[in-house]
């Protein structure tokens, strides 16, 4: 059998239509879009447009989408970005324990510089106590930023309650908390409604939905006090300096048009299809998460007990199979995962944990394929293991 990826949570890759949708602004419509002449207005048209793509998928307006370089920008954009310009109102910022590195490091630098940062415990399933989250808001608190869908676990947070908990406190308490989300994961897989859900920020990126790496946007609801990061000239409605990737722009919203939550009904049912031939064929595995409900359609991730996880996805990746064991930002340390660990998950378990995340293009002949190489690598590698 072919190669077979199966770490679409790390990356995708670019579907033809995005591809073709790009190309003509590599060599053809190239101009600068803060350029006056004619070159620069064809590619500020197009930008614009792709600006409302984006904006018209999540429930926003045109002027409160923020192109960047991608979602760690936009994460650090939103988060220091509204530390920064409400710092005299407050200090304290409430997040979960198993976000995104973005977050999560972000939040490490802040404290560094005065400001107070709580992190919310999960449970086995990967998801907040939302009476935790109210006790932890008062009046000090200026952001609460909890990820819509974990990039390991796959669990989906209650963000449209959250967001009421919010909207109810800075009614009955005078108060103005932000609520942030980063939405990489869930984006384009779960439909998102900034409004319903109550959102003054949300990040996407591109790269994560079959467009292109290297572009990403921050919502910013049009009032929020935010101060933005980075200097220079005046794009990006004063927020975000720096020309424009148009290219990826535009491949972005081709992406963002052609994908939605119907278009990973297939991607479900080989999940489930994945556990489930998983579980029954290899003993000694188990699932980190959610099973069907608050979950991605498409991230899976096994414990294999008295395996490591790095030795297991080497074996796999000479097989030609592409799997994770935890998010690509983190794949080079060698401490177990935070996430797993923030679940319950001991540490000498973690370290034996995969993480296999379908896309689109995969086959059930393609998990019926993995799952007998991987039935061999565990074995495998459990004769090697001393400690049974």
């Amino acid at each position: 059998m072919e190669k077979i990826y199966l770490d679409n949570a790390a990356t995708t890759r670019v579907d033809n239509r995005v591809f073709a949708a790009m190309k003509p602004y590599f060599s053809n419509i190239y101009g600068n879009a803060s350029s006056l002449h004619s070159f620069g207005l064809e590619a500020k048209h197009a930008l614009e447009n792709a600006r409302e793509v984006i904006a018209k998928k999540i429930g926003a307006k045109h002027n409160e989408i923020i192109f960047t370089s991608g979602a760690t920008e936009a994460d650090n954009m939103a988060i220091r970005g509204i530390a920064y310009a409400n710092r005299e109102k407050g200090n304290h910022i409430i997040t979960t324990s198993i976000e995104h590195p973005a977050i999560l490091e972000t939040c490490h630098f802040l404290e560094t510089q005065g400001f107070q940062v709580s992190f919310l415990p999960v449970d086995k399933k990967g998801l907040i106590n939302i009476k935790k989250l109210k006790d932890e808001l008062n009046k000090k608190t200026i952001l609460v930023s909890i990820i819509f869908a974990n990039n390991e676990i796959g669990s989906v947070q209650l963000i449209e309650s959250i967001g009421r908990i919010i909207k109810t406190w800075n009614k009955e308490h005078g108060t103005q908390i932000y609520f942030h989300t980063d939405a990489v994961q869930a984006f384009t897989k779960i439909d998102i409604d900034v409004n319903k859900f109550n959102l003054n920020l949300l990040s996407l990126s591109a790269h994560k939905i079959y467009g292109p790496k290297g572009v990403g946007a921050l919502y910013i609801k049009e009032g929020t006090k935010i101060e933005k990061i980075i200097h220079g000239g005046h794009h990006e409605y004063n927020i975000r300096p720096g020309t424009e990737n148009v290219t990826g722009i535009i491949g972005f919203a081709e992406a963002a048009k052609l994908f939605k939550p119907k278009n990973y009904e297939a991607v479900k049912k080989l999940r489930l299809h994945l556990i489930k031939k998983v579980l029954k064929e290899i003993s000694g595995s188990y699932l980190n998460g959610p099973k069907e409900e608050n979950v991605l359609p498409n991230i899976a991730n096994f414990t294999f007990k008295n395996v490591e996880g790095e030795a297991l996805m080497l074996l796999l990746d000479k097989e030609g199979i592409a799997v994770s064991t935890g998010s690509a930002c983190a794949s080079s340390s060698l401490e177990p995962s935070y996430v797993l660990r923030a679940i319950g998950v001991p540490a000498e378990e973690a370290h034996g944990s995969l993480r296999i995340s379908l896309g689109k293009d995969n086959t059930k002949e393609e998990i019926n394929y993995l799952v007998k190489i991987l039935k061999k690598a565990v074995k495998r590698l459990r004769k090697m293991n001393p400690i049974k």
